[in-house]
């Protein structure tokens, strides 16, 4: 096979991770969401939390792009699986990434990703903890009392002082604040 073909193979797996649902979500009731979908928040996430830390964004939001990539192969485990199912994530990554040019570089990502080391990936673990809070707030919205627990959690695994200020502004910010904004014209009965 061409490198080509390698590369649409590629594409077409990390096209996994939209049908690949975040599975911790199932204890809390019926929220629902993909990989991908928390992949994009967190990429965009990282980079306004890199912007705001002067940091580089665009590795920043590499980071995010690539950091669940292997769980196109291997799902997306939930922390009570994990004590009892490992997956060989570098084995996955390895295996997607056999025969293509960048494929240092998507490795690269991921172990830096992993070890969490850089200014960067401190950063990018943080998007990822707030967009899990925004995914808690948004169920706590729709009355569902048990996310609460999770937050705590969640909020204790925050590195840098801008993303717990960004996690208090989440707990105090209602999710469709933003739909109501004045100026945006739904403050004169737009729908």
């Amino acid at each position: 096979m061409d490198e080509r073909g390698r590369i649409i193979d590629f594409l077409n797996e990390a096209g996994m991770l939209a049908r690949t649902p975040r599975s911790g979500f199932a204890q809390l009731g019926n929220y629902r969401q993909s990989v991908a979908e928390h992949s994009h928040r967190m990429t965009v996430i990282g980079m306004a939390l890199a912007w705001r830390a002067g940091a580089d964004a665009g590795r920043v939001s590499q980071l995010c792009a690539v950091h669940d990539l292997p769980e196109a192969r291997t799902l997306d485990l939930h922390h009570l699986a994990k004590r009892y199912v490992t997956s060989d994530e570098a084995k996955a990554v390895a295996d997607m990434t056999r025969g293509l040019a960048f494929g240092d570089e998507v490795r690269g990502l991921i172990d830096e990703y992993v070890a969490c080391e850089s200014a960067e990936a401190v950063l990018a673990h943080d998007a990822d903890q707030l967009e899990l809070l925004l995914c808690l707030r948004e169920l706590i919205e729709m009355g569902n009392t048990r996310a609460r627990v999770w937050v705590e959690q969640s909020e204790k695994r925050l590195r840098t002082d801008e993303a717990r200020a960004w996690a208090a502004a989440i707990r105090e910010t209602p999710g469709d604040r933003w739909w109501h904004a004045p100026g945006d014209g739904m403050a004169d009965g737009d729908a």
